[in-house]
């Protein structure tokens, strides 16, 4: 039984690490789409929408980084719980 919970904890954090593929280019088109809309309000073309790009890569990348980070963390401390867990009858 132990062993299934485990099973289901790496596939959780794998499955929280997987999202990224689909939060860095949403996070790019909502940046590239707010800009657009806002070079329309404005009459700016196109620098709203290369600034909100910029934005939005960023903000990617900072999901990216953040996403990563936490599986990473996440990954060591399941390690270590399965070392400890291993030395004990």
């Amino acid at each position: 039984m132990a062993g299934k919970k485990k099973a289901v904890k790496y596939a959780s954090n794998w499955l929280n690490a997987s999202i990224v593929g689909i939060q860095f280019p949403v996070a790019i088109a909502l940046g590239y789409f707010w800009g657009k809309w806002m070079d329309g309000l404005f009459g700016t073309e196109p620098w709203l929408t290369i600034i909100f790009s910029i934005f939005g890569i960023a903000a990617g990348f900072v999901n990216l980084f953040r996403i990563t980070a936490a599986a990473a963390r996440e990954e060591e401390r399941l390690s270590k719980e399965e070392e400890t867990s291993d030395g004990e009858p």
